[in-house]
């Protein structure tokens, strides 16, 4: 499926392919909550890098997270580039280095029609603000941190590959 995203104020736009459109992952973690906020969650899609066309790049800047070495515990810098728009400060994609052929955009940021879930997964619970109340379904997923599943997996098992894109 082809979706097209934006900014609030419209400075950067971009389409992309993106063969895992269902907006089921909500991170309630406190770098995409805060960063991309919305309900105290924030929900990335599944694209191909290749594919990601800009408009307005010089609207654009790059968020890299501090976070704790997993070994250590010492602060370091994620590899995770998150891009925004630096007019409205609107959160568009996130991309790593370590999985260059994907990209994932915030569904927040994408002005094409989502198809609805059938169920969704609650992630990063465990960092969740305590404010948030987290609305669940009855197939609905619940993991402290990261789920087993992927979001390639997710679509597969649920028959929701796009086989266009």
């Amino acid at each position: 499926m082809q979706l097209a995203g934006s900014c609030h104020c419209g400075s950067v736009r971009f389409t992309l392919d993106s063969p895992h459109p269902y907006p089921f992952n909500l991170c309630y973690c406190s770098i995409c909550r805060k960063t991309a906020g919305g309900g105290g969650f924030a929900i990335n899609l599944g694209g191909d890098y290749a594919t990601l066309a800009v408009e307005g790049e010089k609207f654009i800047s790059v968020y890299q997270a501090v976070i704790p070495n997993a070994n250590t515990g010492e602060p370091q810098q994620s590899p995770g580039q998150r891009h925004f728009c630096k007019q409205c400060g609107s959160a568009l994609w996130l991309w790593d280095p370590r999985w260059p052929e994907l990209v994932h955009p915030f569904a927040s940021a994408i002005d094409t029609d989502l198809p609805v879930p059938p169920e969704r997964t609650h992630m990063m619970l465990e960092s969740k603000a305590s404010w948030v109340n987290v609305q669940t379904a009855p197939h609905d997923t619940m993991v402290d941190e990261y789920p087993r599943e992927s979001l390639a997996a997710w679509h597969r098992r649920l028959g929701l590959e796009d086989r266009n894109s």
